[in-house]
């Protein structure tokens, strides 16, 4: 169905604390995306939220000429998404993103997924990644220059 064909539930306008947010993915649902229950397919959640998550490391300055230069990478250590709305194909999506907290080798985020033509939350994605050094494969600490930029960000 349409995403101009739904039932009109009214609906409560977006969070004003969302809107500002930085924007980390925008998507439109593609066909390939629906499942049996003729609704995005769960995979495909993850799959936004991870590019998502590209882009906020991306903001932070965890680039990839940073992982590289530095021998860096980052593992996430936990993810909870919570399913709010429906996602049909057609639909478009924009997700905002909220810095949380750090400590000295992990970041900790939500991402806000909301679709476009209602400005409905339609999922949220918490995550915890950590800062590794890849020769070791062990956690280690965010250089000085992303440790400051974070905590710029939370200010």
């Amino acid at each position: 169905m349409p995403v101009n064909q739904r039932n009109a539930v009214p609906f409560p306008k977006p969070d004003p604390d969302l809107l500002p947010l930085p924007m980390t993915h925008q998507a439109v649902v593609l066909e390939k995306y629906r499942d049996e229950m003729d609704h995005m397919n769960v995979m495909w959640y993850a799959y936004l939220f991870a590019e998502a998550t590209r882009q906020m490391f991306v903001e932070l300055g965890l680039t990839e000429d940073y992982f590289v230069s530095n021998s860096a990478g980052s593992f996430m250590l936990e993810c909870h998404t919570r399913y709010v709305a429906e996602v049909r194909v057609g639909d478009g999506l924009a997700i905002r993103t909220r810095i949380l907290g750090r400590t000295a080798k992990r970041v900790h985020a939500m991402h806000f997924m909301v679709r476009t033509d209602d400005s409905r939350l339609a999922a949220t994605l918490e995550i915890i990644c950590t800062h590794v050094d890849m020769a070791t494969r062990r956690t280690s600490p965010f250089k000085e220059t992303v440790a400051n930029g974070i905590d710029e960000i939370l200010k």
